[in-house]
């Protein structure tokens, strides 16, 4: 890791964190690499059952990429591992959520959408303004699976920030936050992913994504695959004992 972005684990739950509040937080290269390291020590870190990605400071998540930096390399098109894109460019089995904690822009409101979840500050912002400077949003792609088409196409077409309530009324924002509560909710949420069944969210993850790439009997289909190995674990028969006992599992993970 470098200094502008940390990786700490909380009670089995790593913060990765964009420390470059100066900036807004945005994408310089430093930042960049730092998050695709961040979220290979997750991916290895056994430790760590859920993943979340905030900013430094109240003002930023992030501002998105760093136009002083990408305007002296003269940036064309961005390579595909310019910035991670979970399921895209670098895979993440656990699952993830974005405490926006400011402004998401650009590559920050990239960031806040290839999250699984999403907990906002009330003072949150969201925009994809690339159209604002000339540049692309390409990843934007999936966001009509996530809100509505035509709230979509005014986001990109506009660059006009949306409020955080605004977010949360469309479903791209799971949770409201004060500004002040917003790490305690975020990492209570992830608290309560991690003390569940680990075989079972994993898979829940992935049938979560079948209809969006597969026709719903074909998604059905892959979906008892992806389930058949839970209902045969260890974990399976422990959830159950437990339930019948009154006692909290004991999850083994197998």
């Amino acid at each position: 890791m470098n200094d502008e972005v940390r990786y700490e684990v909380r009670d089995s739950i790593a913060w990765l964190t964009i420390n470059r509040p100066q900036a807004r937080n945005s994408l310089n290269q430093a930042v960049r690499e730092g998050l695709f390291e961040g979220v290979r020590q997750f991916n290895h870190d056994d430790q760590a059952k859920v993943l979340v990605l905030t900013g430094a400071g109240e003002k930023a998540f992030c501002a998105g990429g760093d136009l002083r930096e990408m305007s002296e390399a003269k940036l064309t098109i961005p390579p595909v591992d310019f910035v991670p894109q979970f399921g895209r460019n670098i895979e993440v089995g656990k699952p993830t959520i974005a405490a926006v904690n400011g402004a998401a822009f650009a590559g920050g409101f990239l960031l806040a959408q290839t999250c699984d979840l999403c907990v906002a500050s009330t003072t949150a912002t969201f925009a994809i303004s690339e159209v604002k400077v000339g540049r692309g949003s390409p990843w934007a792609a999936p966001l009509p699976l996530m809100i509505p088409r035509r709230v979509a196409m005014e986001i990109v077409l506009t660059g006009a920030p949306m409020t955080a309530q605004r977010a949360y009324e469309i479903g791209f924002v799971n949770q409201l936050a004060e500004p002040d509560e917003l790490h305690e909710r975020t990492q209570a949420l992830a608290l309560q992913i991690a003390a569940n069944a680990p075989l079972s969210v994993l898979a829940g993850k992935r049938t979560m994504a079948l209809t969006a790439e597969h026709p719903l009997q074909d998604a059905f289909e892959r979906a008892e695959t992806i389930w058949a190995p839970v209902y045969s674990s260890a974990d399976a028969q422990e959830g159950m004992a437990a339930f019948v006992q009154k006692r909290t599992p004991k999850w083994q993970g197998e």
